[in-house]
């Protein structure tokens, strides 16, 4: 008989069905990693059917890990931290963190707490758009941050905008501009287009803003495939830069590394960023602990969405 206490059933059933429907693990994979028979992970799911626990998302107060949550928010300062339970062996660094952002975002949009949500890109995001519900929401805008590629994956920032308002059944607004402007560019003319200057106004009254993170690495889209002509990986590693936020590369101090490249960049200023009330980070994987650690501690994010794996490594020191 499997030695599991009767005050730990409901966290049990949040595990396994996380592991089940979310990291989409086998009944015996589960029951191997748990150190319980299949049976008993069988019947936690069936359970979970039955009661109700399962739907669109899992509905379950133990499923956040308190613990590494409340060390978080105090050593970064943050207004909330949600971890979400991952596998370590069968790792996958967007879908768990994607998962629960999708059931945060659901409650804030059906409360009426957002209206304006501003969005950034990256799988992560479009992991997020996977796990949502289709909704109708018509006052809810989603407003792109940044600018796109050219190239037409589903996580360019003009895809994740009209997935996200898809899923939500809302309108959006598209950033239509590239990431980055030539260096031969007057950005002052170039923004000045009408229909760039309503947009950037948008950005001024977001009630939220959805982002994501990025290392320097071929791990990252921007760096395989974004950045402009003269810029380089070693490049940017040489300047200091540790990573990216909505394609602003910052250092160890969550400084700009270069103001040339920042004045190409089109898309939300880091100061009218850090005005949006509800500034969400998701974000995972080891590879991106050093950028999460500065988006957190420079007061860029009010809330952190990860897996626990990346949650104890960003409490070490």
């Amino acid at each position: 008989m499997d030695n599991i206490d009767i005050s730990e059933e409901d966290a049990f059933l949040a595990q396994v069905c996380w592991q089940y429907y979310v990291n989409e693990l086998t009944q015996a994979e589960i029951a191997k990693y748990l150190g319980v028979t299949r049976l008993r992970v069988n019947q936690a799911i069936q359970k979970a059917k039955s009661t109700g626990a399962v739907r669109v998302q899992i509905e379950s107060p133990y499923l956040p890990r308190i613990e590494l949550q409340e060390r978080l928010q105090e050593r970064f300062g943050l207004r909330r931290v949600q971890v979400a339970p991952t596998h370590p062996q069968i790792y996958d660094f967007h879908r768990p963190a994607g998962a629960a952002l999708a059931s945060y975002m659901l409650d804030r949009v059906k409360s009426g707490e957002w209206r304006r949500i501003g969005v950034s890109w990256g799988m992560t995001l479009q992991a997020t758009i996977d796990r949502l519900p289709k909704l109708s929401m018509p006052d809810v805008e989603i407003i792109s941050m940044i600018g796109g590629t050219s190239r037409g994956e589903m996580f360019n920032s003009f895809g994740i905008a009209s997935g996200f308002a898809e899923r939500f059944g809302a309108r959006y607004s598209l950033l239509a501009a590239p990431i980055f402007l030539g260096e031969e560019v007057e950005r002052r003319a170039f923004l000045a287009q009408e229909n760039f200057e309503k947009h950037f106004k948008k950005l001024e009254t977001l009630d939220a803003a959805i982002l994501t993170a990025s290392n320097i690495s071929a791990k990252s889209y921007l760096i395989s495939s974004g950045l402009p002509e003269g810029v380089t990986s070693e490049g940017l590693i040489a300047s200091g830069a540790i990573g990216d936020v909505v394609c602003r590369f910052l250092d160890i101090d969550g400084k700009l590394v270069s103001d040339k490249l920042d004045r190409q960049t089109i898309g939300i200023e880091l100061e009218i960023l850090k005005s949006v009330p509800d500034r969400i980070l998701a974000a995972a994987g080891p590879h991106k602990v050093d950028i999460i650690r500065v988006i957190a501690s420079q007061g860029i994010a009010t809330t952190l969405i990860t897996d626990d794996v990346t949650a104890k490594l960003l409490l070490d020191e």
